[in-house]
């Protein structure tokens, strides 16, 4: 059966699939990046990985992969396939793609940027199927937006299209570590939520869904908590909804999983804010952890369709 390895890498594991043509999952595996290794050795592992799905995929469908696409976190160069940087991972100049095209007998590998691919993922097949233009934003360890347009994801001219997190909310707030003040994901990420709430609790230990269930529960300190990280997301989103108007905004990340306690406080909020600006839909992402893993196989299979494989840039 014809099929291509997927591979989503990050920080701390793996996710992989050999997807069909269809987009079915005809395998599925997870395996620890083994970043306390140090850099090396999470490259050999995603290597060695991509070779086991490789073998598996001979073994049990009949035939080696048709391509491969990865999805990896930090700054990506997709047209020349090299993973330039990622601080969780600790790599610098990978050419990840030459380097899983020779492991895997020669056939073409796709990279690109974790976020993008699971916003292509949602695009086509999640929240966002039909809307020609979207921007998807996960709410995770930081905040990252992935925007969609025509089926493609906008990488920008030099990768940087999307970075949300980085629009300034809070003039002379909170430092951030790319070195500016008062980022949006200094307030409105799934990590700040929970450092505020562990300290307001007086709870170190306490996440943003400890504090997503004390909102629930009625707790006044958790609900400023919250009710001030939905002001900061809100007005980040608007300063997006003014440059891109997309035809859809779609949250995911660990904090969307909170439900309707994020998203009915967070379409007030953004409601509140419009001017002029058209007021999309905001909608949670539907596909969850399998999303880059799916963007993934979608980047082998439209390499396949192109005769450049620099024309895959995500």
């Amino acid at each position: 059966m014809r099929h291509v390895i997927a591979l989503d890498v990050g920080g701390t594991g793996m996710k992989a699939a050999l997807v069909g043509a269809g987009g079915e999952l005809l395998h599925r595996a997870r395996r620890a990046t083994g970043r306390e290794r140090g850099p090396d050795a999470v490259v050999e592992s995603v290597l060695a990985f991509a070779a086991e799905l490789r073998a598996h995929g001979e073994r049990h469908l009949g035939e080696p992969p048709a391509a491969a696409g990865v999805a990896v976190p930090g700054i990506v160069d997709a047209e020349r396939g090299v993973a330039a940087y990622s601080a969780n991972l600790g790599w610098r100049d990978v050419p990840l793609r030459a380097l899983l095209s020779r492991r895997l007998g020669g056939v073409p590998v796709a990279l690109g940027h974790d976020v993008r691919t699971g916003g292509l993922a949602e695009g086509r097949l999640g929240a966002g199927r039909g809307a020609d233009r979207f921007l998807f934003v996960p709410l995770g360890t930081g905040i990252a937006g992935a925007i969609g347009i025509g089926g493609r994801m906008e990488a920008g001219a030099h990768g940087f299209a999307g970075e949300i997190g980085h629009i300034v909310v809070r003039p002379e707030g909170t430092p951030c570590p790319c070195g500016q003040r008062g980022c949006l994901e200094r307030y409105a990420s799934a990590a700040a939520v929970g450092e505020a709430w562990a300290e307001a609790a007086g709870a170190p230990e306490a996440d943003a869904a400890d504090c997503a269930k004390a909102v629930a529960s009625g707790d006044p300190r958790a609900r400023k908590v919250w009710q001030d990280a939905v002001d900061a997301l809100a007005d980040g989103l608007v300063t997006a909804l003014t440059l891109l108007d997309p035809r859809t905004l779609i949250i995911g990340g660990g904090l969307a999983e909170a439900g309707e306690t994020l998203f009915t406080p967070l379409r007030a909020a953004v409601r509140r804010r419009v001017t002029f600006q058209k007021l999309p839909p905001i909608v949670p992402a539907t596909l969850g952890d399998a999303a880059g893993c799916l963007g993934a196989g979608l980047l082998a299979w439209d390499l396949l369709e192109t005769t450049d494989p620099a024309e895959v840039t995500v």
